[in-house]
């Protein structure tokens, strides 16, 4: 019985919808007891019985296999009982339901995974990559994260704390001991450490921001008045008539959003409102949200009219959008509509902003703006032995570099032992956030409440 789950849990684990086959899971202390109810035998460990699969009353709901799992050896480190049958939304409901009567509890989302963590079966970052791999939407990221649910990320993790510890062994222990005379602070050997540490740690950060970038990729809004062409745009890069093109300005009146592939990365975009003054209900209230999902955008794409190119001018003609950027960084120029002009297609980084001129009618040039935007956020398509992570994972490893530099400062300029100690032991905290070993509750909370029912 598990020291944190004293109850047994069922859950659906197939995705909803009708198929072939649907799948049953059930983990906790009675999952034995309540199959052999289901199925009027006890089912031997890891054996697939063909069966049928009755209720209280014995009428057969559905038949299929039946596989035990027994703990430790189970995904969640319980007892663990699939009852594989036909994937009707209707039968496998019936089934739920039944193993509701038979004393199980509905599962929460990711609590299969919880239980797993908690047991000790995964880590943090493995149990995050279960439901990363579900949620891969390329090849790329898919086989990143299987590199993460292997472990890779974690080893990673396991070797900075390692040296950390080792560090911190050998500080303490001079602070604890000065009767022993061991001069630490005078040794550029700790020194060293600390800067072949932190170089590590970069280098980890370079890694992991690729694997976060393919695990959530980037949101990027395309913005700019009406008929500037902010729909054709969404068009092009999607590959398909998302959005509604006419003459008549205004057309767009909502957020619409698309997700699109750019070499492995996944790419967000949403089309707005044309910004504007605008006495339409219903379209101010598309342009409100506009501003919105600039506000909590990677990336702006302003767009405009390529034919009024002499009389564009981001500084005094957008004052407000600036303003509501946090970043003039995430601001680029759209110079749409070259294909009616001398304009040529290109990128020009010589002013205040970067401008892609292009075409979303003919395409042309559109192949700059998917590769312009890899390079904002520093993504390699052809980098090799990435894993998949997530922006908590960047905030602790970069958290973790702050402290251990200012540890690196504190021996280096005032032979502040103490504080450099200190420095270590918040870093080392940070670091074990990632895997888990420092977690709070509230924050397993909100991990395991992001991931599917039945994982």
């Amino acid at each position: 019985m598990s020291d944190y789950f004293p109850d047994t849990i069922a859950a659906i684990a197939t995705a909803a919808g009708k198929g072939g086959v649907g799948i049953i899971r059930l983990s906790g202390p009675e999952s034995l007891d309540i199959a052999k109810r289901f199925i009027g035998f006890n089912p031997k460990p890891r054996h697939a019985h063909y069966c049928p699969f009755q209720d209280r009353t014995g009428v057969t709901l559905d038949e299929g296999i039946a596989l035990y799992f027994k703990a430790p050896h189970s995904f969640t480190g319980e007892d663990v009982v699939e009852l594989q049958g036909h994937g009707g939304p209707i039968v496998l409901d019936m089934l739920l339901n039944a193993a509701v009567a038979y004393g199980a509890r509905m599962a929460a989302p990711g609590e299969f995974s919880q239980r797993a963590f908690l047991n000790d079966k995964l880590d943090l970052v493995q149990a995050e990559a279960v439901a990363d791999l579900i949620n891969s939407t390329s090849e790329t990221a898919a086989r990143s994260a299987m590199r993460s649910l292997h472990g890779d990320f974690s080893q990673y993790i396991d070797s900075l704390l390692k040296q950390l510890i080792d560090i911190r062994m050998f500080v303490e222990a001079a602070i604890d001991f000065p009767e022993e005379e061991i001069d630490f602070l005078a040794d550029s050997q700790v020194l060293q450490q600390l800067k072949n540490l932190s170089n590590d740690l970069t280098r980890l950060i370079e890694t992991a921001n690729q694997g976060a970038l393919l695990t959530e990729g980037i949101r990027v809004v395309i913005a700019g008045r009406p008929n500037a062409g902010k729909s054709s745009l969404l068009n092009a890069l999607a590959g398909k008539e998302s959005a509604i093109v006419t003459d008549i300005a205004g057309t767009t009146r909502d957020v619409l959003k698309e997700q699109i592939d750019i070499d492995g990365m996944p790419l967000h975009i949403i089309d707005t409102a044309g910004l504007r003054e605008a006495s339409d209900a219903v379209e101010q209230i598309g342009i409100a949200r506009a501003w919105n999902e600039i506000n909590q955008a990677d990336l702006v794409l302003l767009v405009y009219d390529a034919t009024n190119e002499a009389e564009f001018d981001p500084r005094n003609d957008w004052q407000e959008l600036l303003s509501a950027l946090a970043s003039n960084d995430r601001l680029h120029l759209i110079a749409n509509k070259i294909d009616q002009t001398d304009l040529p297609e290109g990128i020009d980084h010589g002013g205040e902003f970067p401008k892609i001129s292009l075409s979303a009618k003919t395409r042309i040039g559109l192949d700059l703006l998917t590769s312009h935007l890899k390079n904002q956020v520093g993504y390699r398509s052809n980098a090799e032995g990435i894993f998949t992570a997530r922006r908590r994972h960047l905030d602790a490893l970069s958290r973790a570099l702050e402290s251990i530099l200012a540890g690196t400062a504190q021996l280096e300029l005032a032979n502040a032992g103490e504080l450099l100690a200190e420095d270590l032991r918040v870093a080392q905290e940070h670091l074990g956030e990632i895997t888990g070993k420092f977690t709070a509750d509230d924050l397993l909370g909100e991990i395991f409440g992001s991931f599917c029912i039945g994982k």
